[in-house]
This record gives structure tokens, sequence and C-alpha cells, in this order.
């Protein structure tokens, strides 16, 4: 007869070997669960969203790693429903990640007999619907894996090979095929740089195949727009769009917004905003929708000088804001600092400061350091202290824009200055390690 402690050992191998959240090494940094549990709260939970059993999966375990768990219990219960009513079906492969974090949960809360429970449903379900080989998971287990890991911003060829493995299994999922597409389109978003040919031409196929998915389409006329194409009428066609549907991050809004920015005009995607918002005044979402386009008119140095009026509401929103995500309001308190910084330097020198002086994460800093050196060198006019910031950004070991912006600045510097500075930063260049 198996002891106690031979009996817990065989529980956790099976723990162990299961494919679930718990299981998946995701990324659980509290800045990270709260920023990305405030991002699922946007996307929101409208009926017929094709991802909302992944969602409800996803939340579940992000409130288990915050510690609270019977939330975390709510949103898995709730991904199992979801999971019913958008497949018509009682039990399916789409179960087995839920009902591994539901075996993981009770394993954690202490109740082993409700975990075993949940592990018998997984090895039942695995039986009546097994996977292609011994070698691969199911299809429905590489989609979610594939969409949670997107979530993330992990490895970019993992997901994308977890996407294909499922897409070439079960072809006739189209929204597998949408938020492939859109990973691998991802690093040019908001980039100004061009798409490869075969990412655009496999984007106008999945959004044939999926008309009415407007973040899809919004991508899609962004990149064409990159490659030079007028797409102004069309642009407002969706915007019109976009505006009648229920109001969700995944409708494509920031995207659609961006379009306007660089393709239409910065006073039409205020005006696009603030009607999207005097149509829903109590969404989060979009108050942060307003506050963005409002700070990029008083920003930019092509836009005539904003009224104090616009600033002003630009500062209230942004404070709104920050207020309706406490947990997850480090980016609009960069924004924020740069809305003060043309009317009040004081009030800008001292938010950099708070922020300079938090607990943040390494890509955090990065962005914070190269914000910041811009502020010195064009407002405070302080050429070494900017640099300074610039080889912090660099030196950070994660790869972005912020880190290939400080780089260009520094390379820039270095080959334009004929003091002692060039010496400094050639050094400091030649031994920049790659991330």
């Amino acid at each position: 007869m198996m002891s106690a402690a031979q009996s817990q050992t065989s529980l956790i191998s099976k723990l162990e070997a299961l494919q679930c959240h718990f299981t998946w090494d995701l990324d659980s940094s509290r800045s990270k669960l709260l920023r990305l549990r405030d991002l699922l709260v946007d996307i929101g939970t409208e009926e017929g969203n094709c991802w909302l059993g992944h969602i409800y999966n996803l939340r579940g375990f992000i409130q288990y790693k915050l510690g609270f768990t019977e939330d975390a219990q709510s949103f898995f219960n709730k991904a199992a429903e979801a999971f019913r009513q958008m497949r018509k079906a009682d039990d399916g492969p789409w179960l087995v990640v839920n009902y591994g974090n539901l075996a993981w949960l009770h394993h954690h809360l202490g109740d082993q007999a409700e975990s075993e429970a949940y592990l018998s449903k997984v090895e039942a379900l695995m039986k009546k619907y097994p996977s292609p080989s011994q070698d691969e998971l199911h299809a429905e287990i590489y989609a979610e894996k594939a969409w949670t890991l997107m979530q993330f911003k992990t490895d970019r060829e993992l997901v994308a090979d977890y996407f294909q493995k499922a897409i070439r299994m079960q072809p006739d999922m189209v929204e597998w095929n949408t938020s492939h597409v859109i990973w691998l389109a991802s690093p040019f978003k908001h980039s100004n740089t061009v798409l490869e040919a075969d990412v655009l031409e496999k984007m106008r196929v999945a959004k044939e195949q999926d008309p009415e998915n407007l973040y899809l389409a919004a991508c899609y006329l962004e990149q064409r727009a990159e490659n030079g194409e007028r797409v102004e009428d069309e642009a407002r066609e969706l915007a019109r769009r976009v505006l009648r549907s229920p109001v969700s991050s995944y409708n494509g809004w920031k995207v659609i917004l961006w379009v306007y920015r660089y393709h239409v005009s910065i006073d039409e995607a205020i005006d696009l905003a603030e009607e999207a918002l005097k149509n829903h005044p109590d969404e989060r979402y979009l108050k942060r929708c307003v506050a963005l386009t409002l700070k990029w008119k008083i920003i930019s140095p092509n836009q005539s000088c904003p009224k104090q009026s616009m600033i002003d509401r630009a500062i209230s929103l942004h404070e709104e804001v920050i207020s309706l995500y406490p947990d997850s309001s480090f980016l609009t308190k960069v924004d924020l600092a740069k809305t003060y910084r043309n009317s009040n330097q004081a009030i800008t020198d001292q938010m950099y400061q708070d922020l300079l002086e938090s607990d943040l994460e390494p890509a955090d800093k990065q962005l914070l350091y190269n914000n910041y050196a811009k502020y010195l060198y064009n407002h405070k006019h302080d050429g070494n202290k900017s640099i300074e910031y610039n080889m912090k950004a660099a030196k950070i070991p994660h790869q972005s824009y912020y880190r290939k912006n400080s780089i260009k600045v520094l390379q820039n510097i270095k080959n334009k200055c004929r003091n002692s500075m060039r010496r400094k930063i050639e050094n400091f260049l030649e031994n920049l390690q790659e991330p």
C-alpha cells in the first residue's frame, strides 16, 4: 500500500506533467501580472469573444499568483462555462488546461481529494480526445499555450511554432490564424518600419477570412499606410465601425488612433476619441485613449501651440487615468511628465525624479531613462547628463525600441562631437553587451 509521502510525491509528479498555466513557466513578477490583469479587463468579457475562455483561465491564474484564491477559482469556473458556450459542448479537449489549473489550485489550497478529482478529469479527456502522436499536444492545448505566451510577449519563435502546429491540426479555427498573424506583425506595430511582404500578405488573407475582427483590420490598415498607401478614407470608415462596436481594447482603438495620428490628422484622432468617450463616459479605457491623443497634440513639434484649456484637460485626464489604473500607471505617469514639460518644468522635474527613485522592472527603467535623456537634451539643455541616461538605457540587457534609440543617439553624438565625450562614448559602445 502506498504511504502518505509516496502518495503526495505521486500527486505532485502528475501535477507537474500537466499542460496548464501553473506549469508553463510564466513571468510572475507582480508588476507584470498587475499590468496584464488591467489589459485583460480592458479587453472585456463581451459574449462572442472567441478567446473568452482563455481570458478567464489567464485571469484566474493571475488572481492566484496575486493571492486572491477565491477570485481564481471563480475565474476558472467562468472559463469552463465560456468554453462550453463557445464550443456548444459539455466537454472537449479545450478543458484540459482549465482542469489542470483547477487541479493545481486545489493542491495549493490543501484539498488533495479535489485536486486528484481534476487530475482524473484531465486523464479522461486525454483518453477521449488523444493528441495526434505521443510527441505532440492536442491542437486546443497548443492554441491556448500560444495565446497565453503571446500575452506575456515571450519567445517569438516558440509562440509562432505553437500557433502553426495548432493551425496545421485544425485549419478551420479562424481565430487561431488571426492571432498567429497578429503575432507575426506585432514587432512592426507603431514602429515606422515596413512589414515584410509575406507577413503583409498573410494579414490580407487573414482579414478576408476574419472580416469582423476590427483589431486585425486596424493592424492591416496601419501596415499598408506604413507601406505608403493612402488610407484616410478607409481609416475613417473603420473608425465608424469601431465606434459602433462594444468598448474593448481588442477592437483596435489604439491602433486606429495611431493611424489617424500619422496618416489622417491628430485633431481628427482627438475628435474620434472624444466622441467615443462621450458615448461611453464611464469607460476608463476610452479616457486613456483621449489622454493619449491629447498628449500627442501637446508634445508634437509639428503642431501649433495648444491652448491652455487643452493642456489642462490633458493633465486632468492623465491624473484620472492614473487613479483608474493604480497598479499599472507607469506609462501614464511618464506621459503626464511629458504633458507638463512645456508649461511647468518644475513639476516635470519632480515627476521624473519620483519615477527615477521608484522600484521599476528593467524594461520600464530603460523606457524611463530614454525618455528622461530626451527631456534633458531638448528642454534642460544638459547634453552631458542626457548622454549619461542614454548610456543607462542602452546598458540594460533588454531588446526594445528605447534601447535601439539610445544607442543610435550615442552613435550620432560620437560621430559629431570632437570633445572628451567622444572617447567615452566610443569605449562604452565597444564594450556594450548584446542582450
